[in-house]
C-alpha cells in the first residue's frame, strides 16, 4: 500500500468514474485501474463495485476510502508545516465565499491578493452555506468567507467584520416617508422580497423579524441587486446588507431605512478546519480583507492583531 494508491481510490470515489479519476490524477486509465486492483488484492477486499454505473464503493470500501482521505490530509498537513516554517507564501489557495458576500469582497480581493502574493494560485468559488461547510470538512476548500456562527466542532471561525441590515423600500411605498426606522413591531404591511434559501441573509431576516406575518406574499430572488430592481418595479421592500449602500445612488439612498433591532446584522468570518496550519496564508487573506472592508466594521482583534493558530 502506498500514497499513490490512496490518491487513486479517493479520486475514483469523487468522480465515480475510472477514466475521469485517471485524468484528475494525471495517469492513464489502465494504470489507475491496475494500481487499485493491486491494492484490492493486497487487502483481499473489493473497494469498488464495478457492476454499478457509475461505480460506487462497497461497504468496506467506503470505510477504507474514508481512512485514505484522513491519511492524505495528514500528509498534506506535513507539507503545510514545512511551508509554514519556511515562511513561504506559495502553492494553491482554494477560497469559498457566500454569494451574498462576494459582490462586496471578491472584485477588490482578487487584484489586491494577487499583487501581494504572486506565487499563490488562487481559486475562488461561490457556494451556499451548506456546501461551503461540506467542502471545508472534506478539505476541498482551504478557507471560506461566510456568515457565522456555524456550530461546527471541526471548524474554526475567525470573525472579520459585522454589518447591519437595512430596509430598502419602493419609492411609492408610504413607509419610505412615514418612518425613520423599522422595527419588528412596526414592520410595514408590504411585500417582502428575500434571497433564496442558503444564500443569506434570508435566514437572518426571518430571525430578527421573529417569523411574523410580512404582508401578502414572500418572494425569493438570487441576488441583492435583483431584489432592488424587483422592489423598484413592483413595490414592497427588501433587506440589504450595509455594504451594498456603496452602490446606491443618492436618490435611492432616500428609500433606505435602518432596522431598529439589535440583531438586525450579520457576522462575517473566515472559516477554516481546525487542523489548518498555513498561518501565513491565513493572514495574507485577512490582510487583504482589512484593506477592503471599512475600518469601522472590522472586528477589533482583526484590526489590531495578527491571527495565530
Amino acid at each position: 500500500m502506498n500514497l499513490q494508491q490512496l490518491q487513486y481510490i479517493v479520486a475514483a470515489n469523487k468522480t465515480r468514474h475510472f477514466v475521469k479519476a485517471a485524468q484528475s490524477c494525471g495517469v492513464s486509465q489502465p494504470t489507475l485501474s491496475a494500481m487499485i486492483q493491486k491494492l484490492e488484492a493486497e487487502l483481499d477486499v473489493k473497494i469498488f463495485n464495478r457492476d454499478k454505473n457509475p461505480i460506487e464503493p462497497t461497504e468496506i470500501g467506503a470505510k477504507i476510502i474514508l481512512q485514505a482521505e484522513t491519511c492524505l490530509n495528514d500528509v498534506k498537513r506535513i507539507e503545510e508545516v514545512i511551508l509554514s516554517e519556511m515562511q513561504a507564501l506559495e502553492g494553491r489557495l482554494s477560497l469559498g465565499i457566500l454569494p451574498s458576500i462576494a459582490p462586496y469582497v471578491v472584485p477588490d480581493f482578487i487584484p489586491k491578493f494577487q499583487e501581494k502574493n504572486q506565487a499563490v494560485d488562487l481559486t475562488i468559488s461561490e457556494m451556499t452555506s451548506q456546501n461551503l461547510v461540506q467542502h471545508l470538512l472534506k478539505a476541498d476548500l482551504d478557507m471560506a468567507i461566510m456568515t457565522t456562527p456555524l456550530n461546527q466542532p471541526d471548524l474554526l471561525e475567525i470573525p472579520l467584520y459585522k454589518e447591519r441590515f437595512l430596509a430598502y423600500f419602493g419609492s411609492s411605498c408610504p413607509c419610505t416617508y412615514d418612518v425613520e426606522s423599522v422595527s419588528p413591531d412596526n414592520m410595514p404591511n408590504a411585500k417582502l422580497w428575500v434571497l433564496l434559501e442558503g444564500n443569506c441573509p434570508r435566514s437572518d431576516v426571518f430571525n430578527f423579524c421573529h417569523l411574523r406575518s410580512l404582508g401578502e406574499t414572500t418572494y425569493q430572488a438570487g441576488s441583492t441587486e435583483t431584489l432592488i430592481h424587483i422592489v423598484d418595479n413592483n413595490g414592497g421592500f427588501t433587506v440589504i446588507p450595509q455594504l451594498h449602500t456603496r452602490y446606491l445612488s443618492e436618490e435611492k439612498m432616500k428609500q433606505v431605512r435602518p432596522f431598529d433591532a439589535p440583531d438586525a446584522k450579520r457576522e462575517i468570518s473566515l472559516v477554516i478546519r481546525k487542523d489548518y496550519l498555513k498561518e501565513n496564508m491565513l493572514n495574507a487573506v485577512v490582510d487583504v480583507i482589512k484593506e477592503i472592508i471599512p475600518e469601522d466594521l472590522l472586528e477589533k482583534k482583526i484590526k489590531d492583531f495578527r491571527v495565530r493558530l
